[in-house]
């Protein structure tokens, strides 16, 4: 089970699809939901309905999952510690192996064996696990060695295939219908405890945990959701699959009410490709997105709850090439404006790469617009490659090499060799952080020695000696804050930081 507040392993797909199942020929399994097959019964005056047949009739479509996995685990205790290179290769040589299990939910929607559940149920739990085996386990107790059809990380969703004939089975249904109150029953197997029931109202649709990624967009529920029921089904109360529940937030690891299912109108097109054996392609136009904070927002003058700060534009990707750059905030795209509920990434996701759409940005405070060809997003493996390795410690320089300026900074020029020790490229230009001033707002802001700072209000800087005209230029017109951009293992993002005095 993921969690919001460190959903382990998630981060949008949309449109409609056919059903995953035919018609069933005379005499042939059918879906346990068929319609008409439940009827709700009306409750007595101030007493919820009884779930008891609504719950029998689903319940043996819904399964567990466990897996087995080797995992490679150091056995040096000290490995991975700052203690290491101290230590040396103490308490043994070469990684030992291990057994792990996992355990989670899924369910059933063909008669002839498919299931769908979370991909993080299925995955392996580390970069070095191998998955040797997955059990699927029915209400009746049989078991089935699965077999993994594929999955997808992004839309944390998995389809496996049993082998089996007139299994009971269930079909999604609209999940677009639903609304905050609605009754809906989640059925699953928590801490392994098989066949559990919970149910409780919807609390939220579309809701957006602010995780990000292109599939941040949940039904959020009150019903009980622990770990174990990842993969399982949430139900509205004609027995149809509106979600899979995949995520709760808890600050305990318990359930406190808060959990969240992939919407069935996003996840049933991932499965359908899955099941034909495809990948799953997403529009991607390759840029870093960076957060909102009041600083932010007042410093770039911009309509709170709204647009994209643009912190990083990927070199030779569709934003580049049709002019974006960082530091311009994207408005809209193929006019969508982009709002919290409406985010860059989940209208980019559901942009059919090869698209040529508009784009509406602001930069320097104007309205601009430039028209790009949406591209399709790399594996979440290529992906990785942008994320900043652990930061290496700087050597220490003399102390008179450094400049200070009006920020409570301690600055030097980029050298190619400081360059490569702070892990950006040699060829970089601006300065580095050398210290900073525990009581300055630019150490409230996060800045640390080893950040490198390559402009002052989207001014280019060589120097500590042009960052500090930069500064000065602007407390002359008044300015409480200047907007720096800041380089960290050769991640950057914007940070408004108070000119000292303010």
């Amino acid at each position: 089970m993921r969690y919001a507040y460190a959903l382990t392993t998630a981060l949008l797909l949309g449109g409609a699809a056919a059903t995953l199942t035919a018609n069933q020929p005379a005499g042939a399994q059918t879906a346990q939901n068929e319609p008409g097959a439940i009827t709700a019964q009306a409750p007595r005056s101030g007493a919820p309905m009884s779930f008891a047949d609504m719950v029998a009739r689903l319940q043996p479509a819904v399964v567990n999952i466990s897996t087995t996995q080797r995992v490679q685990v150091p056995t040096n205790p000290f490995a991975g510690t700052p203690f290491q290179e101290f230590f040396g290769n103490r308490g043994g040589g070469q990684p030992a192996t291990r057994q792990a299990e996992s355990l989670g939910s899924g369910f059933i929607i063909s008669e002839d064996g498919y299931i769908v559940t979370n991909n993080h149920v299925v995955a392996p739990g580390n970069r070095t696990a191998v998955v040797e085996t997955i059990t699927v386990t029915l209400a009746d107790g049989r078991e089935f060695e699965a077999r993994l059809i594929g999955r997808d990380q992004q839309s944390d969703l998995a389809v496996l295939k049993i082998q089996g004939d007139d299994l009971p089975f269930v079909r999604f249904g609209d999940s677009s219908a639903a609304r905050v109150g609605d009754w809906v029953v989640a059925i699953g197997n928590p801490f392994g405890l098989g066949g559990s029931v919970t149910a409780g109202i919807i609390s939220a649709v579309h809701r957006v945990t602010g995780q990000g990624g292109a599939y941040d967009r949940f039904i959020q529920t009150d019903a009980s959701i622990n770990r174990g029921n990842s993969g399982g089904p949430m139900f509205d109360l004609q027995g149809n699959v509106i979600g899979i529940n995949s995520q709760i937030y808890s600050p305990t690891g318990g359930n406190v009410g808060i959990g969240f299912a992939i919407p069935a109108e996003e996840a049933r097109p991932v499965i359908e490709t899955l099941m034909r054996g495809e990948a799953v392609e997403r529009g991607y136009i390759g840029v870093e997105m960076q957060p909102w904070t009041d600083d932010l927002v007042e410093a770039l003058e911009v309509p709170r709850g709204r647009g994209t700060l643009i912190a990083r534009v990927v070199p030779g990707e569709a934003a580049e090439q049709a002019g974006i750059r960082a530091g311009d905030v994207i408005m809209s795209v193929n006019g969508q404006e982009i709002t919290q509920d409406q985010t860059l990434s989940y209208i980019v996701a559901n942009i059919e790469p090869g698209s040529r759409v508009p784009v509406e940005l602001l930069r320097d405070g104007r309205s601009e617009r430039v028209t790009l060809t949406v591209g399709t997003r790399p594996s979440e493996e290529e992906l990785v490659g942008f994320d900043p390795e652990e930061e290496a410690p700087m050597t220490p320089e003399d102390r008179e090499a450094m400049a200070g300026a009006s920020l409570g900074l301690a600055l030097r020029p980029l050298t190619p060799q400081i360059a490569r020790s702070v892990g950006v490229p040699s060829d970089t230009q601006g300065v580095v952080v050398l210290g900073v001033d525990p009581t300055g707002d630019a150490a409230q802001k996060g800045l640390r020695r080893g950040d490198v700072i390559t402009s002052v209000n989207r001014q280019r800087i060589a120097s500590p000696e042009e960052a500090a005209q930069a500064l000065e230029q602007a407390a002359s017109r008044g300015a409480r804050q200047v907007l720096l951009y800041v380089l960290r293992r050769g991640q950057g993002q914007f940070v408004a930081v108070d000119i000292a005095g303010e």
